[in-house]
């Protein structure tokens, strides 16, 4: 590494286009791994754990697993990194560290070459270089390849667990931010209401919100098979079958369950449209933590303002400090929950 240029902590010397940005919100990021700088990392990346809204937008269009892994590859080649340019957002990914530059050391802390890690920020300002995709696993929204991998110095990392299988703890750490979040929100007693409550971040956020004193959680799922899994895990007091993009009847069934305006409203749904369900649905003081990439800020701004609705409305931050421990913790005290995980991702 001697001679290596030092680089910017954030990434900007690996930003192409346009210049000037930081390197989730450029177009193009520089993907040329031969050429390291002393703030950076290389990972060797074994596979993508791709977030629902972007899957979920891959697969309808252009369906199956050749299809899902030729946008990706399209994507990579074109921006340098997996952005999704519909949805805008992109996942995470595990590997093997490789190399460790020496201005680095901020995001390796406990970390050393030839450690196997997930990444904890998102591919969306991720350089990455695939040189194939060995398979596409529909379910799961996992993508094993062969590729590299630059985390930036002001990044994060988390050394995969032994006490779980790799791809469990892979599924969970993707929405790390979820449980701990939730967590620091709820007050004892709150109504909450959980749009989504069947998927990973969904399951994450219920038993976070029941475990932190919440009075009453009503969950929401789109079918009976999606709803399963809330059901077994049972953090929820009830889980209504409805879809959230119905803004109207969702409001009006949740709150009845409920039996008032909920206090927090947390919406995990992969769909667009679901922002005025949970307006509606949440008391005048109340909050909305908006923890789906599916979320426009732009149609709950103006929702919110349309039905004359005093909410704060959150957005979903992956990151909080001690996030991944947390949530990797919460699996290994929750024997249910550690079930579903294993059944879908194991």
């Amino acid at each position: 590494m001697l001679g290596m240029s030092r680089g910017d902590r954030f990434g900007t010397h690996r930003v192409l286009e346009p210049r000037g940005t930081l390197p989730q919100a450029a177009w193009r990021l520089d993907n040329d791994l031969t050429r390291m700088f002393e703030s950076e990392l290389l990972l060797e990346v074994e596979a993508l754990n791709i977030d629902s809204a972007s899957f979920r937008q891959m697969e309808e269009a252009n369906p199956g697993t050749e299809g899902v892994a030729q946008q990706i590859l399209e994507t990579v080649a074109q921006r340098g990194k997996q952005h999704n340019p519909v949805t805008g957002s992109g996942g995470m990914l595990v590997g093997r560290v490789v190399q460790i530059g020496s201005e680095a050391e901020p995001a390796a802390t406990g970390i050393g070459v030839g450690d196997r890690v997930a990444t904890l920020v998102s591919l969306t300002l991720t350089p990455l270089r695939i040189e194939r995709v060995r398979s596409v696993h529909l379910r799961t929204h996992q993508v094993e390849i062969d590729g590299q991998a630059i985390v930036f110095a002001s990044g994060a990392l988390a050394k995969m667990p032994s006490t779980l299988g790799e791809k469990v703890a892979l599924a969970a750490l993707d929405v790390a931010g979820a449980a701990p979040q939730v967590a620091r929100l709820i007050k004892p007693g709150d109504a909450v209401l959980v749009l989504g409550c069947g998927g990973k971040s969904g399951l994450l956020a219920s038993l976070a919100a029941r475990r932190s004193g919440a009075g009453v959680v009503i969950g929401i799922e789109r079918d009976a098979v999606a709803a399963a899994p809330a059901q077994r895990l049972g953090a929820a007091h009830e889980v209504l079958i409805a879809d959230a993009t119905r803004g109207v009847e969702v409001a009006e069934r949740a709150v009845a369950a409920a039996g008032r305006e909920f206090d927090l409203t947390i919406s995990c749904v992969n769909v667009p449209d679901a922002e005025m369900g949970a307006i509606l649905a949440t008391r005048d003081g109340g909050t909305i933590y908006f923890f789906s990439m599916a979320t426009s800020f732009t149609r709950a701004a103006l929702g919110a303002e349309g039905v004359s609705r005093d909410v704060t409305m959150i957005v979903g931050n992956g990151y909080c400090p001690g996030h991944a421990a947390a949530t990797l913790k919460l699996l290994e005290e929750e024997p249910v929950l550690r079930k579903l995980f294993e059944e879908r991702f194991g």
